[in-house]
């Protein structure tokens, strides 16, 4: 491109499905020949992909907008937090921040784009602006996600992301099949499919059936996670499964994993094991008896790695419920656990339910769920010591050594795996790649081991 092609500045804030919107806008702006800045003093303007989420993401969505218009002065503001009012009903961006440029809700790449027209046009000249197939990615080079529907039809009492992302909206089948497919001949070797509920796929077109390769494949999440993990052995690549909710059909997904069509592993928000809390969290799928499905799946796959997060505190919680978490995470033993401080968000019903927690119970509470939890985790991982586990290569470090993550670890959220220097003296290991390493020692959340 030319040094002259307008420059925009990029900041990407909040969860994977953000980091999706933020790869299609910054896809679309090179389509169009934008160039990315590195710098607030090299971008002709800058654009902010905000979370509005919980007050702290919040936060630091405000700051980052502050920080850009102060660095650079022109500003547009997408995402989450653009969607999000205050009790008065006003934006709360524009409120904060009157000096952006423009402000839209998440998923909005025509209205992103749109501002950015207005504010920095650019002709589009198809002999300059190449993007490849797979769009623009903001992932390392050998993993990306893949977002396969947008919004949510669920109203659980402590979440205000469908005022924001809207109802659930299901992408064509054979729209992210191709993407998929385009994703890994661009040398990706891990997808991570995402949505706010994967396991709601196809639900909101009646399940209607798409084709790919000329093959029938209907809209749902088994024969989409089929279809990926039958691509995916083509590449040798992995598949990864993020918020799953335990719906009966997630059963059919599990001999897919204990059969090594996609990674054995399971990210299960399920917030919480009381049944009368979950009902006051409005949470899907509250009735289900969730032991018994973790030990249904497991009997099925016996390495099935599950990551779940859960909320401490919610309003009305007694001690006897938080108590009865505790057992149930005894008993269950997930593997990757995360556990939060009970949060109110504006907007949110829950804040309108009786008996608030006070903050300071909420905080112990969540500090004696990870203290349980440590001990879960490092009892499962030390079970691993002695074993040959396959790892892709994240990071190679100077000594030879690389930073690298197991079917167990998904990246940012998980663990790692540590790798010595190969014993062979002219051997290396890459970026990218798949090894078979040998676990040596562990710790309650990482492990070391030697190739």
């Amino acid at each position: 491109m030319s040094d002259s092609s307008p420059k925009v500045g990029f900041v990407s804030l909040g969860c994977p499905k953000a980091l999706v919107d933020s790869e299609q806008i910054i896809t679309q702006l090179r389509a169009e020949g934008y160039e990315t800045a590195k710098s607030y003093d090299g971008a002709d303007l800058v654009i902010v992909n905000t979370c509005g989420f919980i007050d702290a993401a919040v936060q630091e969505s405000l700051d980052a907008i502050g920080e850009a218009l102060h660095e650079n002065g022109k500003v547009i503001v997408t995402g989450c937090l653009g969607a999000k009012k205050d009790a008065a009903g006003k934006d709360i961006v524009q409120s904060v921040h009157p000096k952006v440029l423009a402000v839209t809700g998440p998923h909005a790449l025509g209205e992103v784009m749109s501002a950015v027209h207005q504010h920095l046009p650019k002709p589009h000249d198809p002999f300059v602006d190449l993007v490849p197939p797979q769009g623009i990615k903001l992932t390392p080079k050998h993993y990306a996600y893949l977002k396969i529907s947008e919004g949510c039809n669920h109203r659980c009492s402590f979440c205000i992301i469908p005022s924001m992302r809207g109802d659930l909206v299901s992408r064509p089948v054979a729209d992210v099949m191709l993407e998929a497919e385009n994703l890994f001949k661009a040398g990706v070797k891990e997808l991570l499919v995402i949505s706010q509920d994967t396991s709601a796929y196809g639900v909101d077109v009646k399940f209607r059936t798409g084709f790919w390769n000329g093959k029938p494949v209907k809209t749902h999440m088994t024969q989409l996670v089929t279809a990926l993990g039958e691509l995916a052995a083509q590449y040798d690549a992995w598949v990864r499964l993020h918020y799953v909710y335990p719906y009966p059909h997630v059963d059919d997904i599990i001999p897919l994993m204990a059969q090594g069509r996609v990674l054995p592993y399971l990210d299960v928000p399920l917030q919480h094991a009381h049944p009368d809390v979950l009902k006051r969290m409005k949470r899907p799928a509250n009735g289900e008896k969730n032991i018994e499905r973790i030990q249904a799946w497991r009997k099925m796959c016996p390495d099935l790695t599950i990551r779940s997060t859960f909320i401490a505190g919610f309003p009305g919680e007694t001690e006897q419920e938080f108590e009865y978490l505790l057992d149930f995470l005894k008993e269950a033993e997930i593997d990757r656990l995360g556990c939060f401080s009970y949060s109110p968000v504006e907007g949110a019903t829950a804040n309108e339910l009786p008996d608030p927690v006070p903050e300071e119970v909420r905080d112990k509470r969540r500090d004696r769920v990870m203290a349980l939890q440590e001990g879960i985790s490092k009892k499962r991982l030390q079970a691993k010591v002695g074993k040959t586990i396959r790892v892709l290569i994240d990071e190679v470090e100077r000594t030879g050594g690389a930073v690298a993550r197991s079917s167990a670890d998904a990246p940012e959220i998980d663990g790692v795996v540590y790798v010595k220097p190969p014993f062979e003296p002219h051997r290396k290991l890459h970026v990218g790649e798949f090894v078979d390493v040998r676990v040596a020692a562990a710790d309650a959340y990482d492990l070391w081991a030697e190739s």
